[in-house]
């Protein structure tokens, strides 16, 4: 009785001097914060049956608030600047009543608590035995009292059990085989994709109920967890949920173009390629035969359809030239003809082209596109140009065939993925295509009809480069050269010296593309950007000012009634009024 009677008494002191005693020995600690178990000499802090220890001879000075990240978060959010949690400078306990520390930490920690009767220190158990309530000495530093609480707690196989409604905690007996409980928590992501934190946090959970799951539309995670796990995911969202670096790209492009032409000779290839040669009466067909200076005339020599006159000429046409009713055109004369006495014979003559000339078409091409992306993303730089290419279908049986015209971008594709470094060098994959059109190629169709398909020519490389922070990357080799020759010769003429040069002609052509690409990486730094000033938001619609008035006498297209006084414009209703009145 003695005993209990002391264990009383204690109490009672402990909530009376345990909040002074604190509040004068921590003088740094929040106003708003429950005060530190500071010394061994706070009766709650000491079992009244043992020995008060000495006082600290130099207590630790009270230290600021800090936020502990041991301890489960809230549902908010965890990279948000969370309240911060008061911890105590020190906790000392000296052979003390396990309850009794119990109740001292859960006043310091706020915490109105109920023991479950099923702990039963002091009370006979099933086999009649009383169980003894432990006691206990410790010593603990800058830790805040529900860690302190929750600790001692689990040391001893009770649990914290918190009820959501009344908000009042129940300590209970731990069951060894039972999982650790799950908590629930909402973590807003700042920069980092919610797909890709998934596959991060997923590996750290270690438990099989545990679970992740992603919100896309307000980029936040919710992790079902243990605290264990849940310390886990807090320190891989603070080391992973970092800006990304940005890479400012700028590229140059210069395509280079040369077409030198020479041509030299004489080129007969209009008199001996393809020389046309007729023979017959030289008929113009659809020519009638009342041309200026022909008289036509009868096979008796008088005027009438079936003959005609022509200077030089006196026999009559018979046949083909009787049957058309047509004149002959001035021609050469042979011994017959095949419908007629006379006959002619007609050829294109003679055609060469003097060639001593030489030609030259230089281009040069520039584009400087510049582009910023995100660290590890690829970036497309495009300079191109749409073509028209008409494709055309033979028409088969059944079906008239047509064409269709279809468009295609032609021109330069730059890809462009920089990865940054831990020292600022930049790696660059770099993929540039070049494609030009060439001309279009006959396709026959399987049903016997041909089609035209447009052919292009592309050029591509693909590498990667190591380079450092703003430096530039020169690449070339994307080069297109096509030189041709053409050349003409009278055979036998064109082959006898120093004369053959009159019946010989060269054409040399060549057409050279060289496309070389700079490009410069620059990793930015958060000072490169700066805000823009605009007051574009609040400006105000402008009024159109009416251009007529339909009611006015002067714009209305109707006629006016004067004898109505409504019928008339705004203004002179008002007028109207006033006299009224």
């Amino acid at each position: 009785m003695n005993m209990k009677l002391k264990t009383l008494l204690a109490a009672l002191l402990a909530t009376y001097l345990l909040p002074h005693t604190a509040l004068s020995q921590t003088n740094a600690v929040a106003a708003d914060q429950p005060a530190a178990i500071a010394d061994t000499n706070a009766p709650a802090s000491v079992a009244t049956n043992a020995p008060a220890a000495a006082p600290e001879a130099s207590a630790p000075a009270a230290t600021p608030a800090v936020a502990d990240t041991n301890a489960p978060a809230s549902a908010a959010d965890t990279n948000a600047a969370a309240p911060a949690v008061a911890t105590i400078p020190l906790i000392q306990f000296q052979d003390v009543p396990l309850t009794t520390a119990i109740e001292a930490l859960a006043r310091q920690a706020g915490i109105n608590y109920l023991l479950d009767p099923k702990i039963g220190f002091g009370q006979p158990d099933a086999n009649g035995q009383v169980k003894a309530e432990p006691n206990l000495s410790i010593r603990w530093e800058n830790i805040p009292a529900q860690h302190a609480l929750e600790a001692l707690l689990s040391n001893y196989g009770l649990q914290l059990v918190e009820d959501p409604k009344t908000k009042i905690y129940r300590i209970s007996l731990r069951d060894p085989a039972a999982p650790p409980p799950l908590t629930t928590r909402v973590i807003q992501l700042k920069y980092a994709s919610t797909t890709n934190m998934m596959d991060a946090i997923s590996g750290a959970l270690t438990d099989k109920r545990s679970r992740v799951v992603a919100d896309n539309r307000t980029s936040q995670l919710i992790v079902v967890a243990t605290d264990p796990e849940q310390a886990s995911v807090d320190t891989l969202v603070n080391q992973l949920d970092t800006p990304t670096k940005q890479v400012l790209i700028e590229t140059r492009l210069v395509e280079i173009s040369s077409n030198p032409t020479t041509s030299k000779g004489i080129d007969w290839s209009g008199t001996l390629a393809a020389q046309n040669v007729t023979f017959g009466n030289n008929l113009l067909t659809g020519t009638p035969n009342t041309a200026p200076g022909i008289t036509a005339q009868s096979a008796g020599g008088s005027t009438g359809s079936g003959s005609a006159s022509v200077p030089g000429i006196t026999s009559p046409l018979t046949g083909a030239g009787q049957l058309f009713g047509l004149a002959p055109v001035v021609g050469s004369t042979a011994s017959k003809g095949f419908f007629g006495s006379q006959g002619f014979l007609n050829a294109d003559g003679a055609k060469a082209v003097f060639s001593f000339m030489n030609a030259s078409a230089d281009a040069q091409i520039m584009s400087t596109p510049r582009v910023v992306t995100l660290d590890n993303e690829t970036a497309t730089i495009s300079v191109q140009r749409t073509y028209p290419l008409l494709t055309t279908t033979a028409g088969t049986q059944g079906s008239p065939g047509g064409s269709t015209i279809n468009y295609s971008n032609v021109g330069t594709v730059l890809l462009v993925t920089p990865r940054i470094s831990a020292n600022n060098t930049i790696r660059l994959k770099v993929t540039p295509s070049v494609a030009t059109f060439f001309g279009y190629k006959i396709l026959t169709a399987p049903g016997g009809g041909a089609a035209e398909a447009p052919q292009f020519d592309t050029r591509t490389m693909d590498t990667q480069v190591l380079i450092p922070n703003a430096n530039t990357l020169v690449m070339g080799g994307l080069v297109d050269d096509n030189p041709g020759d053409t050349s003409t010769k009278v055979p036998i003429l064109g082959d006898i010296p120093f004369l053959g040069n009159l019946f010989r002609s060269e054409t040399k052509v060549t057409d050279k593309k060289n496309l070389l690409i700079f490009i410069t990486p620059t990793i930015l730094q958060d000072t490169d950007f700066h805000p823009t000033t605009t007051d574009f938001l609040n400006a105000q619609p402008i009024k159109r000012k009416e251009t007529l008035d339909p009611n006015s006498v002067w714009d209305s297209a109707k006629p006016h009634n004067w004898s109505d006084p409504s019928n008339t414009d705004p203004d002179q209703k008002v007028i109207n009024q006033k006299a009224t009145q």
